[in-house]
Parts: C-alpha cells; sequence; structure tokens
C-alpha cells in the first residue's frame, strides 16, 4: 500500500481548522460547496463536484471514522473515483507557535498510478 502525505502550517487557531474538516460547512467551504450528511462518528457524507455549467462531474461518498476534538478527522472513501475506494484520509493538527500543523495523510492506495500524481496535488491545493 502507497500513501499521500502532506504538512501543511496554516496561521489559525487549532479549533478553527478542525471545524474546516470536521463540519459539513467547513469542508463545504474548501473542498466543495455541494456537501451533505452528518458530520458525526459513523455517519456518511457526500461531496458532489460540478463544472462551471453547474452540471455534477461527480461525487464521492466516505463514512467519517474518527474526530479528535482539535487533533484528528478521519475518513473512509466509501464510493467515487475506483482508485479511491477503501482507502483513508487523516488529518492530524498539532499547534507550532502561530500555526497549526495539518499532518495529512490519503492512505492505503493499492499501488502508484498516475491518478495517485494528480490527487496529491490536487489535495495540496486544497
Amino acid at each position: 500500500m502507497v500513501h499521500i502525505i502532506h504538512r501543511v502550517g496554516i496561521q489559525s487557531e487549532p479549533h478553527k481548522v478542525f471545524d474546516a474538516l470536521s463540519s459539513i460547512e467547513g469542508i463545504s467551504n474548501w473542498w466543495t460547496s455541494d456537501t451533505s450528511g452528518e458530520a458525526e462518528v459513523g455517519s456518511i457524507l457526500v461531496t458532489r463536484f460540478h463544472n462551471l455549467d453547474g452540471y455534477e462531474i461527480g461525487s464521492i461518498k466516505f463514512e467519517v471514522i474518527d474526530l479528535v476534538s482539535n487533533q484528528k478527522v478521519q475518513w473512509k472513501f466509501l464510493d467515487g473515483p475506483k482508485e479511491w475506494i477503501g482507502t483513508e484520509v487523516v488529518f492530524e493538527l498539532h499547534e507550532a507557535g502561530t500555526y497549526t500543523i495539518v499532518l495529512f495523510k490519503h492512505m492505503n492506495w493499492a499501488g502508484e498510478v498516475e491518478f495517485m500524481a494528480h490527487c496529491s496535488m490536487k489535495w495540496a491545493l486544497f
């Protein structure tokens, strides 16, 4: 299994970063505005992506696996791009001065494929 890993420093308080990663409103603000579901452990969330004309071009369904206030958010992908199904994303947070450090991992890819490089770049941009 292979993983995408990024380390990002955000000049903000951990609770604000945690809220952005763990709430429907937060996810809608940084990933895709069409996000639905209940943002609690065991719940299923759906994110839908649209082109500039408003047509849906894809969706992703994932389960919230773990939430540790101001420290960790973990998801498991259930539907979406075939390479993502069964993979997991973990956001681990810790403070470093005036920054919240996000250690991001998109884990358990079956192998290194070209789409993984695309996703790594997109995750970094988000």
